[in-house]
């Protein structure tokens, strides 16, 4: 072969190189940290809104899962896994994986997918620019406390002693407790509180609930007790102790009541967020966001059982009612 030919050859061998180049490059593989207590509804619908908007799961997308499984303890551990990795973005599922994602790392940005409060328990200091790594969406379940014992005041005939089921080792719990204390003063309802460390403990708490035999028990709005869901409902159906719940995931499976925002809506949202930054925004420039839907979940078939007539001011607010 000629000296020319040669390198004929040579430079048109060298022409599908920088075209491969540029498609691997076009098909950047994200990588996501994903910590909840469970895989529940929320990480689903946060998983169908990414790949709405083009991050698909084993084309241009790989979500490491991280699920305590009632045992909160193992978010730090989480966290730093994620982090050596590394991944572009950590998405978090309640106050303890929140508060171990922020202790992991100041680099890497940090999307709460929902959290009970943010400014209280010191995530952020500001809501409209949170600086730092870290933003996302907050269910207002403090803001909320007060009108849950109201609802259980409206619906439960002389209510007067109420149980509060809590995660102690959940930084929110305390704000939570002092929140409805103070609540309660106002409403003339004494309210004892019982608390658990882990899933392990939740059956014991139950025990000494139905013991006790409140007029109605006031759920903790808490990842690990929202894992246990099905138990709990389960126990205050066959104690017939009413009880109001913080999400809807506890009357989808027979509770009674339940009160507050729909985890699943901010947890499509944040997909939203994850996409920005993904696309190059600071998590320090995207304000954290409050929801500003709140919906309530009747029960019919659970209110017959406690032997509860609901009052019709009460049903005509209800976003749903469960025959």
């Amino acid at each position: 072969m000629k000296r020319r030919e040669f390198f004929a050859v040579l430079g048109g061998a060298a022409i599908p190189w920088p075209r491969a180049a540029r498609a691997q490059q076009a098909t950047r593989i994200s990588r996501i940290g994903l910590m909840a207590n469970l895989r529940l509804p929320p990480i689903e619908r946060f998983r169908k809104a990414l790949q709405e908007i083009g991050h698909v799961e084993g084309r241009n997308l790989v979500i490491e899962y991280r699920f305590a499984e009632g045992r909160e303890e193992r978010y730090p551990d989480f966290a730093s896994e994620l982090v050596a990795l590394p991944v572009d973005v950590i998405v978090t599922w309640g106050t303890p994986a929140a508060f171990a994602a922020k202790e992991a790392t100041s680099q890497i940005p940090i999307v709460m997918g929902g959290i009970g409060d943010a400014i209280n328990t010191g995530l952020v200091s500001n809501l409209a620019r949170p600086g730092g790594n870290i933003t996302g969406f907050i269910a207002l379940n403090v803001d909320l406390e007060e009108k849950r014992l109201e609802l259980l005041k409206e619906v439960v005939p002389h209510l007067s002693r109420v149980v509060v089921l809590g995660n102690s080792l959940n930084p929110l719990n305390r704000i939570n407790l002092d929140t409805a204390r103070r609540a309660g003063q106002r409403l003339s309802i004494a309210l004892e509180a019982f608390e658990v460390r882990s899933s392990q403990e939740v059956e014991g708490a139950l025990r000494g609930i139905t013991q006790a035999a409140p007029d109605a028990v006031l759920l903790a709005s808490d990842t690990l007790l929202l894992g246990e869901r099905k138990q709990i409902v389960d126990t205050m159906a066959t104690s017939r102790i009413p009880a109001i719940y913080p999400f809807r995931e506890y009357a989808d499976v027979g509770g009674f009541i339940s009160y507050g925002a729909n985890i699943s809506i901010l947890f499509e949202r944040a997909a939203g967020y994850v996409d920005r930054i993904l696309k190059g925004e600071k998590p320090a420039n995207l304000p954290v966001q409050q929801a500003t839907a709140f919906e309530i979940l009747i029960n019919l078939k659970a209110a017959a059982g406690l032997g509860l007539t609901l009052p019709a001011s009460v049903l005509v607010r209800a976003d749903e009612v469960i025959e």
